[in-house]
């Protein structure tokens, strides 16, 4: 993945709802090959505001064969930049933007026959748009059921795309509205969806149909309780994809540990070819930060074990890492850690962006 920002227009800033603005971007000629993306990945912006920089990652909503690069941002309360955007951001604008990434993603199968189940609240919608279209455009024979919560009615992202697509796919989609502020009548579709909610969902709408893939976007304990459902369902692992909006664990200092090795280490750092050697101190302090206090521009965005931004390979040595919701298995087996995330094992480290 390459960590480098590049400069994009914003060719169209819409409102979608009272507190969600979509973006799309034009994608200069030169760097389109970077930007190719799977259905699934976000962007990483960067902008400055207030004299401050600030980096947040936002997931496509569009389809890869589409040709359009858009973004929804839905504004939370004290958010810098989804305030920012919401308020300010216009045609026109110039934003700093990283080529896509990120493992949530669905590549599509043409000849494939699969049941899908699709959920998402908010802004979680997002990634989620975008893999519905890819299986619906591109696997002309799948089926899917999207669950999609809200607060109410006029909170729905994205409301006319999705039931234009319900209509143009009649056959082949089915959409479930659950609110939380809202009646619809039916007991089931009030409320949030949590565990007791997933369960009784799956119980009305997914008896007896064979799940092929489970795609899971929005907060953290919404996604838990859903993957902890599918799994008593006897779905297998690699078939459930979550992707979450921020995480709400607590990170333990090192410090504060009882247990597992605390100790100063050397840490040899490679990136754009280049090596750089620092001292990380048994603070509690983690690889990425250390990184950025001798002053690297290393790759970031959420800090929060999310979004893979500042995935890196160790070469030499080991970390342990505090939380990790975005690496596959075999990413971690390879060797790839999160930095924003990593606190050395042994005395020397050696670990790499390049690889």
């Amino acid at each position: 993945m390459s960590s480098d920002f590049y400069k994009l227009t914003v060719n169209k800033a819409v409102k979608e709802t009272d507190d969600c603005v979509s973006l799309s971007f034009d994608i200069p000629e030169e760097i389109k090959d970077k930007f190719g993306f799977i259905s699934g990945q976000y962007l990483t912006l960067k902008t400055t505001i207030n004299g401050e920089e600030v980096r947040r990652s936002y997931s496509l909503c569009s389809e890869p064969s589409s040709g359009i690069h858009k973004v929804a941002i839905k504004r939370v309360e004290g958010g810098l930049f989804s305030t920012y955007a919401n308020e300010s951001i216009k045609n026109g604008d110039a934003l700093e933007c990283m080529p896509p990434s990120g493992n949530f993603k669905h590549i599509p199968e043409p000849q494939a026959e699969k049941n899908y189940v699709l959920f998402a609240a908010g802004s979680g919608i997002t990634p989620i748009l975008s893999i519905l279209k890819s299986i619906l455009l591109h696997e002309s024979k799948s089926r899917v059921v999207l669950f999609y919560g809200n607060k109410g009615f006029h909170s729905i992202i994205f409301r006319e795309e999705i039931e234009s697509l319900k209509n143009r796919f009649i056959d082949r989609l089915s959409v479930i509205h659950i609110f939380s502020k809202e009646n619809l009548g039916n007991p089931l579709q009030k409320g949030r969806i949590d565990k007791i909610k997933c369960e009784n969902l799956y119980k009305a709408f997914l008896t007896n149909t064979d799940i092929d893939g489970v795609y899971i976007c929005g907060p953290e304990q919404m996604t838990l309780d859903i993957r902890d459902v599918m799994l008593e369902k006897e779905i297998p692992n690699e078939s459930i994809h979550l992707e979450l909006f921020g995480t709400s664990i607590k990170k333990e200092s090192k410090k504060d540990k009882k247990d597992g090795p605390s100790f100063d280490s050397l840490i040899t750092l490679k990136m754009d070819g280049d090596e750089y050697d620092f001292p990380l101190n048994s603070n509690g302090e983690n690889v990425l930060d250390a990184a950025q206090k001798i002053g690297l521009d290393v790759p970031f965005a959420c800090k929060g074990g999310v979004c893979c931004t500042c995935k890196a390979k160790i070469m030499e040595g080991s970390v342990s890492m505090d939380v990790n919701y975005g690496l596959e298995p075999d990413e971690i087996e390879a060797g790839y850690v999160l930095t924003c995330q990593a606190h050395p094992t042994t005395k020397n480290v050696f670990i790499s962006f390049d690889d």
